[in-house]
């Protein structure tokens, strides 16, 4: 994608996070390189020059940017969180305090900053939440409440009741007809995704910084009439394990179980979606016509911007009747990568 100097600058000017991965600021005054969206002043154009990738900064003498971190994957979970998050999903009834994280040596304040910035609540809070998921789990499989609360770590049952309760909207007993979605945040090389899955398979995976995201979690939990809540779930392993071998050009097709509630319309253009083959690409106008219906382009686009599943579904491999990208959830710059490494792996 050719992007004019000027508009790469007014991008790095407007930190403008749709330009991540497009291109990288270099500095020439203080040999330091950044991120599109780095918070650091600006320096004055003549300064300035524009690379592609990190690698090519790299060999031109550049340093990274200790503010951006440009060499990072972008939103990615740090390493020391990352371990915190596998061993509560061990341990569902761990508690981790802040004396344990110091141990460990970690700051207790920093941990409570992240989870804040990409869950919206405390780390405390998380453990909480992540608790209350595994027992709501063992009681829908038939088990006590008092046995689900204890082995969830619980020291009380009215502790438990009044914090289930406050998520789920009735008491453990009640929660025979609630349903739960499960969260988690995985890694990849183009960005930190949420995956969310339900008992039939994974309903939502979608890159943390997609601007409509809030609206897909609304949806899904309106339409499944249940509560999203950090937690595994087993389509998790088989999604992580897909991914990695998709993302080292060793898989083209997934089949981990996928559950996609939407109109029959939506389903029939999400199933042809599905059809176009790696490496390749369609149009609006060709998924259309693969339906039988080649005047439903308008409609056809609607229904992919309303798939809540990127990669495996592979809304990236539509593009304009013309050959030029159109709009992706996850940034054009992502598309473009995608459709790049699929044909450059069939190579």
């Amino acid at each position: 994608m050719q992007l004019s100097f000027d508009r790469m600058y007014q991008a790095s000017l407007e930190k403008d996070v749709a330009f991540e991965g497009v291109f990288f600021t270099a500095v020439k005054t203080t040999g330091i390189f950044c991120r599109p969206s780095c918070r650091a002043r600006k320096p004055k154009p003549e300064n300035i020059e524009f690379f592609s990738t990190t690698k090519e900064c790299i060999l031109k003498g550049y340093r990274p940017c200790k503010v951006c971190h440009p060499l990072e994957q972008l939103n990615q979970t740090p390493d020391d969180i990352r371990q915190l998050l596998q061993d509560l999903t061990d341990d569902p009834g761990l508690k981790i305090k802040d004396t344990d994280l110091l141990r460990r040596g970690i700051e207790p304040h920093q941990v409570r900053r992240w989870f804040l910035k990409n869950h919206g609540i405390t780390f405390h809070a998380y453990q909480r939440m992540f608790r209350i998921n595994s027992a709501f789990k063992k009681i829908q499989q038939g088990e006590s409440v008092s046995g689900a609360a204890f082995d969830a770590g619980f020291e009380s049952l009215s502790g438990f009741g009044d914090s289930f309760k406050n998520i789920f909207g009735v008491s453990p007993k009640k929660s025979r007809q609630q349903r739960i979605i499960d969260l988690k945040r995985l890694e990849t090389p183009l960005g930190t995704m949420y995956a969310c899955a339900v008992e039939e398979g994974v309903c939502l995976l979608e890159f943390t910084d997609r601007k409509m995201l809030e609206t897909e979690f609304r949806y899904l939990s309106r339409v499944l009439n249940a509560t999203i809540i950090q937690g595994d779930n087993p389509h998790f392993a088989t999604l992580e394990t897909q991914l990695k071998a998709y993302f080292n050009g060793q898989r083209t097709t997934f089949s981990v179980p996928l559950y996609m509630p939407g109109s029959a319309f939506q389903q029939s253009v999400w199933q042809v979606l599905q059809q176009v083959p790696y490496g390749a690409t369609r149009s609006y106008k060709d998924q259309a016509v693969a339906l039988g219906k080649p005047d439903a382009v308008r409609a056809v686009a609607n229904a992919n911007g309303m798939n809540k599943i990127s990669i495996l579904v592979p809304c990236h491999r539509i593009i304009g009747a013309d050959g030029s990208l159109t709009g992706y959830g996850g940034g054009i710059w992502r598309k473009q990568w995608l459709l790049d490494f699929e044909k450059n792996n069939l190579r």
